[in-house]
């Protein structure tokens, strides 16, 4: 292109509340046009009755008693957000050298939040708070596998992509290498055709090369990366060998299926009559660091891609269905046209195709030519990701949300005890972890009269929102617990299950992850504007709004500080809005003093403790973007946004160093805004042409740690 574009003005493209209309074309296939895929009628909040989770003796979030992780080493060795990569090969001391600013007051996460929040605004850019800076660290197109050609917009290739990053990028990991390198770790969800290819003018007129390109942005990046100084900048090595750097594609990368599903009947396909080798992931959202120094990600909206529902086995339909999978007809023609350029992607063709996808995928960033896995024992649904905990008995536990309205929360608990320490023994034990345990389903009520959760988010009269839950087991290993439901039927059709045992309908559960300081889990709950419809799930304590359009966090604590236990209590310390709105609620906290925050997605903690939490679909009027608030003590609340990102992007990640020096965080579908198109787009950045997903690090100017 020539001529610099022009920035196209705002058109208005709304739909359902928050998210532009061309966004939800792209990233779940107009998910909320079609039916709910619930259409269970599993008991509310309100009309659970079990003595097993009786509202006597409730207990609201308290104190949990201090976690033995099972490894050398405490929050100290921890990266923030996840776990740390101490049995990464050569089990390098982590960026910073491991040290924890010890910035907390207190208990964990109960520390000050120092800078001044950003307003809400609707710029171009990335804003961050004064006294910080930032920088582009990798976009679009950029070079991944050394050698990889120049991006060029209109000389695109599937080879050059396939080297390249990818587009759209979410979760962001950073696994340290040693003292100054480490490696970025970052799924690339979904692909806009309307923003890769000049004179774009529909899916149908793509040409096969162009799909085959659209399947190479999606997947995933490994990229090592190099400390900037003495700073908390970092960059791509953009030299020496750089083996670690690699691309996963829905293209051409290999999959291997592993756990009880692997092999049944449900996975094979004429091209894999075993049932054990997938090609390719797809719409990988979030994700996690494990204690074992690998990267897990959630393959969530699948269902998109695939034509042909109506030609499959009657029997298979109403699972298909129950993933948002047209039946009666064809695929509509917003489908990707991925059938164009590979027939697996026609279910009449190939049936079994979509059992293939929907899975928590783990990829080893330390050794390349290790095959990525997709682990059946975790279940399958619509991931948007899996975080990892090291309970105090040593069993890995890894929390789980279905990110689709009224579905349901999840955990996983391993058969195996993770193996501290650095060997090659230790490795090989623990990437075995998630392939064989049991996995849950939650069951939740709340602790209050229920004339007393009326669909107006009114606190009731104990002032505060909470109660009791209990996990509902599955599957455990080889055994089914759900009647006439194999093993192999509950992991391939787990919201089958699910509905089956009565799981509690939730508002879209999202990230889910533990703090590795206190064991307190935390549950992004983004919004459902259908909560409270005539003929869907009404308000319930945990979900107390209707048309909820701003969401929640739902805050969980293990009974006796144990991840493993099959009993917890929850609150909501965050009902997300404008402050200045009645059924907002920030822990108590002086809401005149809080951020307004819409749509919550990752959430995520830093080295003290603090929680941070992106936003999805700013439904207020301002540009998405990063808070962080205190979960402890007296700061507990209060809420602060910390940067927004540009003119009609999402704010994925986040990813806090353990250092609390860095915070990385993927600028997703900037001038993603209907109407925008390559040579008209709605945001120019980050390089003042056309719009580039990309992955941003914000750090502190005098050196310090970030948040406080």
């Amino acid at each position: 292109m020539s001529d610099r574009p022009r920035l196209l003005p705002l058109l208005g493209g709304t739909r359902h509340g928050s998210r532009d209309a061309m966004t939800c074309l792209y990233r779940c296939g107009n998910a909320c046009d079609h039916p709910v895929p619930n259409p269970t009628d599993n008991p509310y909040f309100g009309d659970v009755v079990d003595t097993e989770i009786s509202r006597r003796g409730v207990v609201r979030a308290g104190a949990v008693g201090a976690l033995v992780l099972g490894f050398g080493g405490a929050a100290a060795g921890a990266l923030a957000g996840a776990a740390p990569a101490a049995a990464a090969p050569a089990a390098p001391p982590a960026p910073g050298g491991g040290e924890v600013a010890a910035t907390g007051a207190g208990r964990p996460g109960s520390g000050a939040l120092t800078f001044k929040p950003i307003p809400p605004n609707k710029l171009d850019t990335l804003v961050v708070p004064n006294g910080y800076d930032h920088s582009v660290v990798i976009r679009w197109g950029d070079e991944v596998v050394p050698g990889a050609p120049a991006f060029s917009l209109g000389r695109q290739t599937a080879a050059a992509q396939s080297k390249q990053f990818g587009y759209n990028n979410d979760f962001v990991g950073v696994l340290p290498i040693d003292r100054r390198r480490a490696l970025l770790v970052v799924n690339h969800e979904y692909t806009n055709e309307d923003l890769m290819f000049p004179g774009f003018t529909s899916q149908d007129a793509l040409t096969v090369e162009q799909v085959r390109i659209a399947m190479a942005a999606h997947g995933m990046s490994v990229v090592e990366l190099e400390r900037v100084e003495n700073t908390g900048q970092w960059r791509p090595v953009r030299r020496g060998r750089r083996e670690y750097n690699r691309r996963v594609t829905a293209l051409a990368t290999k999959f291997e299926l592993t756990g009880p599903a692997a092999g049944s009947p449900w996975l094979r396909t004429a091209a894999d009559p075993k049932g054990r080798t997938v090609i390719g992931t797809l719409n990988n959202c979030a994700g996690g660091v494990t204690p074992w120094g690998t990267v897990l990600s959630g393959e969530e909206n699948f269902n998109q891609y695939f034509v042909g529902g109506d030609g499959v086995p009657e029997e298979q339909k109403p699972k298909l269905a129950r993933y948002g999978i047209p039946t009666d007809v064809r695929h509509p023609s917003g489908s990707r046209k991925w059938e164009r350029a590979d027939e697996r992607f026609d279910l009449a063709k190939h049936p079994n195709e979509a059992n293939r996808f929907g899975w928590i995928v783990e990829i080893d960033p330390f050794d390349p030519q290790a095959k990525p896995r997709k682990h059946t024992a975790l279940g399958r649904f619509k991931h948007e990701g899996a975080n990892v905990i090291v309970a105090r008995n040593g069993r890995v536990v890894a929390y789980m949300g279905d990110d689709e309205r009224f579905d349901y929360l999840y955990k996983f608990v391993s058969d195996k005890k993770f193996m501290p320490g650095r060997s090659a023994v230790a490795r090989r034990h623990n990437l075995t972890l998630l392939e064989s345990g049991t996995l849950y389903v939650a069951k939740i009520e709340g602790d209050s009269p229920a004339a007393e959760i009326d669909g107006s988010g009114t606190l009731p009269a104990d002032g505060g929102f909470g109660g009791r839950g209990r996990w509902i087991k599955l599957v455990s290993g080889n055994r089914s617990y759900v009647d006439g439901m194999t093993a192999a039927d509950v992991l391939t059709f787990t919201r089958l299950a699910g509905d089956k045992v009565g799981a509690t309908k939730m508002d879209r559960p999202e990230d889910v992850e533990p703090s590795l300081l206190t064991g307190k889990v935390y549950v992004a709950l983004t919004n459902n504007s259908d909560r409270g419809k005539a003929g869907k799930a009404p308000a319930d304590e945990a979900n107390p709004r209707n048309s909820n359009r701003h969401g929640q966090i739902l805050e969980l604590v293990e009974d006796r500080g144990d991840n493993t236990a099959e009993t917890f209590a929850w609150s909501l310390p965050i009902v997300c809005g404008d402050p200045a709105d009645a059924s907002t609620y920030f822990a108590g906290y002086d809401k005149t003093k809080v951020s307004p925050i819409s749509c919550p997605d990752n959430v995520a903690f830093d080295a003290t403790g603090n929680l941070w939490i992106s936003t999805d679909g700013n439904a207020l009027g301002s540009n998405d973007g990063l808070f962080a608030t205190a979960v402890e003590g007296p700061e507990r609340g209060h809420l602060k946004q910390f940067l927004t990102v540009p003119l009609g992007a999402e704010a994925c990640g986040p990813f806090i160093t353990d250092d609390n020096r860095s915070v990385f965080v993927a600028v997703q579908h900037p001038g993603e805004v209907t109407g925008a198109s390559v040579e008209n787009p709605a945001s120019t950045w980050p390089d003042g042409a056309f719009a580039k997903p990309g992955v941003v690090v914000t750090w502190r100017l005098d050196g310090g740690p970030v948040g406080s």
